[in-house]
């Protein structure tokens, strides 16, 4: 039986004014102003971050795949820090998003217990 999505109007993501800094063993992953913030209830907020704003060099794609109602499937990546650290799946992306999640198509989001720090700082023009 195939998948559908499931909607939740409580689920919003919107802008996030803040610049969004991404660290694991000191090295910055990801450092972007435009980052999307996704609130759903019961579960902390999430931040999307453009592929454009992320070291790409720094993640290695994995086979994992999850699925969510609201949101579709999900690909991971593995992060490389500093010294050959590895965070395995720390990553995810919705690569083809159901429709209504359509802003967070090529955006990556990371396990905030997973690396040191997701920083939020104020934008700076």
């Amino acid at each position: 039986m195939a998948r559908g999505p499931v909607v939740n109007p409580r689920i919003t993501i919107e802008p996030n004014p803040n610049r969004v800094i991404v660290r694991l063993d000191g090295v910055i992953i990801a450092d972007s102003t435009r980052a999307l913030v996704m609130r759903a209830p019961g579960t902390p907020d999430v931040q999307y971050i453009p592929r454009e704003d992320v070291d790409m060099t720094r993640l290695s794609r994995t086979a994992h795949v999850t699925h969510c109602p609201y949101k579709g499937n999900a690909s991971y990546w593995t992060i490389r820090g500093s010294g050959g650290r590895e965070v395995e799946n720390g990553v995810w992306s919705y690569e083809t998003p159901y429709e209504r999640m359509a802003p967070i198509k090529d955006h990556l989001a990371f396990y905030a217990e997973r690396v040191d720090a997701i920083e939020e700082r104020p934008a700076t023009t």
